[in-house]
């Protein structure tokens, strides 16, 4: 049974956006800006997830998380290649020998519209095939029409069929409609056994904000205080060059601290992020960027 939700903090809107703007105005020395964009490629669930994805498609994005840039010397690859599930077993065998993780959407991604019959078959599917790890969507419906019973209980249906994969619970915060769902939604999800909580699926607008994902740490940073458990986080959608990742980090960093600045605890769901990355990194190798034709496209 979920617990009492009736003691959720609150959140001014106003005084969230004030603090989070706070985190986009903090300068960076040169030589911390080369760690800190090696540690965001390092965090980046590379992501391909269209209809017009391909096995060719698929085996190419998994050989560039293996090797983002061979002219630089001292990468590491992301966390994971994201992927449909029927693409997993591709993605499986395409990253043999790595230790990048296969991260697979599942429960009727993006919408959720299905029954949860349906949306475990999915899920054991993914698993099935060799996910590592599971990125589900709640029922954003049940949830704003206040059955969060019904979020409860399918989250831990979910996390059931994983077995030892990871669950990423996506909130879909831009349809939550305000930061005090957020944090419901949050609370839910992590009751409810999610490893990672994520903030979208990249799908709808807006995507991840930095207000919300502040609201999302915040979340994670009281159960930690309550239980000790350490629970992820993966900001998705619209974060596609290195100054946004960097105010991501800085913000996790001085919420959560440095127990979190690691992949295991923290990931970007990105697919263009990897190469504004890689074009920073060169920048700073050579003194000359290199123009976007010399990366591919994700």
């Amino acid at each position: 049974m979920i617990k009492d939700s009736s003691k959720v903090p609150t959140y001014d809107t106003l005084g969230v956006i004030e603090r989070v703007n706070r985190f986009s105005k903090r300068s960076i020395k040169n030589s911390s800006k080369i760690a800190g964009l090696k540690l965001a490629l390092s965090m980046i669930d590379l992501t391909t997830l269209e209809g017009n994805d391909t096995k060719g498609k698929v085996e190419q994005l998994c050989y560039k998380a293996m090797h983002p840039h061979d002219a630089l010397q001292g990468l590491p690859t992301v966390a994971a290649i994201c992927v449909y599930p029927s693409m997993v077993s591709i993605a499986k065998n395409a990253l043999q020998g790595s230790k990048i993780n296969v991260a697979s959407v599942a429960t009727a991604f993006p919408s959720g519209q299905s029954d949860l019959k349906i949306k475990l078959a999915d899920t054991k599917f993914a698993v099935d095939q060799g996910a590592d790890e599971i990125d589900m969507v709640i029922s954003r419906g049940k949830f704003l029409s206040g059955d969060y019973q019904y979020v409860y209980d399918e989250i831990i249906a979910v996390k059931e069929a994983c077995g030892k994969a990871h669950l990423k619970v996506i909130l879909e915060t831009g349809e939550l409609e305000t930061l005090d769902n957020v944090r419901k939604a949050s609370e839910i999800a992590i009751q409810a056994g999610a490893d990672f909580i994520k903030t979208s699926t990249g799908k709808i607008q807006p995507a991840a904000t930095l207000p919300v994902t502040y609201v999302m740490l915040d979340t994670i940073k009281d159960h930690y205080i309550k239980t000790g458990k350490m629970i992820g986080m993966k900001p998705a959608g619209g974060i596609s060059n290195s100054k946004t990742a960097f105010q991501y980090l800085i913000m996790l960093n001085e919420v959560l601290g440095e127990k979190w600045m690691n992949s295991k605890y923290f990931r970007f769901g990105a697919s263009s992020l990897a190469n504004d990355i890689l074009m920073q990194l060169v920048k700073f190798e050579t003194g000359f960027y290199q123009s976007a034709n010399y990366f591919s496209k994700d």
